[in-house]
């Protein structure tokens, strides 16, 4: 497991925005962020599960979280710049930006992917990601340290048989976040990673091995701390590493 001690106030004033924040990771980073002290904007496909983080939020008395509906299959450019947009009127910057959601899509040899599920797994891993992180580069470049990470896959870093799109999405990821990294470095505030959490005990690697039993695994919560190393201010001179959570 990564070691970091996070101090309790390690994101205070700090606004970080996590895709996917309505479960499993994304929750816990969303939950794990705000108990650090920071403001977290939720963007998730469903508005229940982004209400319930919401209400756990401000129910343990931390920095009211700002709430963000967007489907990442269907947001339009405009989608993305309104969001920027209304981030921008009330922040006026970007702290962090925590790219999670994605699609597993289906296992199976390449060969047999249907076009269509390819075309939709790679709008919400790699279109939106690009889309989104286009969006709030000023908000990022605004912030005095501005920490981007791209959630990865050991199956973006290594192909793997049988994992399809999901594993070409994540080196499209892994790709990405050179480029912009490499683009960052010497120029803007703007640092960039990769993180592979690694097996958790979540939805999707419970559908990718349902055999599996889930208590092998960490919960969510206990990968934490290499998300919260990576938006803190202690690695500011981290930029273009591809990271593991365990």
């Amino acid at each position: 497991m990564f070691k970091y001690d996070p101090p309790s106030e390690l994101l205070k004033d700090r606004v970080i925005l996590i895709t996917g924040a309505g479960d499993g990771i994304g929750k816990a980073c969303a939950l794990s962020c705000a108990a650090h002290g920071a403001t977290v904007v939720l963007v998730g496909r469903t508005l229940a599960k982004l209400e319930a983080v919401y209400d756990e939020i401000e129910a343990a008395g931390h920095p009211q979280p700002a709430i963000c509906p967007l489907n990442l299959e269907t947001a339009s450019e405009k989608d993305y710049d309104d969001l920027a947009g209304q981030l921008f009127d009330t922040f006026g910057r970007l702290d962090g930006l925590v790219h999670n959601a994605a699609q597993l899509g289906p296992r199976t040899h390449l060969d047999s992917v249907k076009s269509e599920a390819w075309m939709q797994l790679m709008q919400v891993n790699v279109n939106a990601p690009f889309m989104l992180t286009r969006a709030m580069m000023p908000l990022l470049r605004a912030a005095p340290d501005a920490s981007v990470i791209f959630v990865s896959s050991s199956v973006g870093r290594k192909g793997r048989a049988y994992w399809g799109p999901y594993a070409v999405s994540k080196f499209a990821i892994e790709g990405m976040m050179q480029v912009l990294a490499d683009e960052q470095d010497g120029t803007t505030q703007v640092r960039v990673n990769s993180l592979n959490p690694g097996a958790t005990r979540t939805a999707m690697r419970k559908k990718a091995y349902p055999a599996e039993p889930p208590e092998t695994n960490p919960e969510p919560h206990e990968i934490m701390p290499a998300f919260l190393y990576l938006l803190g201010p202690d690695s500011r001179t981290i930029n273009g590493q591809a990271l593991d959570a365990q």
